[in-house]
């Protein structure tokens, strides 16, 4: 139900706010939601994903969280960022939980937890945004087949509005620094 419904309203937005962009420019909807471009990701490796909508935390099995917050091990993890301060950004990981009387929602460790991570963010990062570039999230960006942000923003965006209001994201991490963000569109 919740991927019909984020496809749904993807469809409804990419037909009213894509179209005219693309008639504008002359790409067609292939290439417009085709991503960043090859060069940018060239020297990242290919990671699996995790589940999008997981109802478990990942763990990080040979991550030593006595030794202070430091980067995740490389790959992909399902998460929020809570803070960014001086180019780095703190975040942890993110589980899904089923609702009552909603579909659901995301939710961090439990509080007390020390389940949390810091890495410096690239300069080069690759920001794929579900709501739009603008700082106030206010247009839906979004991949009708996945749910994951469609949308190439610039690294300053990525900062000011991860800093302000936390957004659920598949965060890949490599050597030790964030090198891309993709957000979930949670309806």
């Amino acid at each position: 139900m919740r991927s019909l419904l984020a496809g749904a309203a993807a469809a409804a937005v990419v037909l009213t706010s894509g179209a005219a962009a693309q008639a504008a420019t002359g790409t067609s909807a292939a290439t417009a939601g085709a991503g960043p471009s090859a060069a940018a990701t060239a020297d990242i490796p290919s990671f699996k994903p995790p589940k999008v909508f997981g109802t478990t935390f990942q763990s990080d099995p040979k991550h030593d969280f006595t030794k202070g917050i430091h980067a995740r091990r490389d790959g992909i993890l399902r998460g929020w960022i809570t803070d960014v301060r001086g180019g780095v950004a703190e975040y942890e990981p993110i589980k899904w939980k089923k609702g009552t009387h909603t579909e659901g929602r995301f939710v961090g460790p439990p509080e007390g937890d020390v389940t949390a991570y810091a890495s410096p963010i690239a300069k080069n990062v690759v920001f794929l945004s579900a709501y739009g570039c603008a700082v106030d999230a206010r247009a839906m960006t979004v991949d009708r087949k996945t749910g994951l942000g469609a949308k190439k923003c610039s690294r300053t965006v990525l900062a000011k509005r991860h800093d302000k209001v936390r957004h659920p994201s598949l965060i890949t991490v490599y050597r030790g620094k964030i090198v891309k963000v993709q957000e979930i569109y949670t309806p």
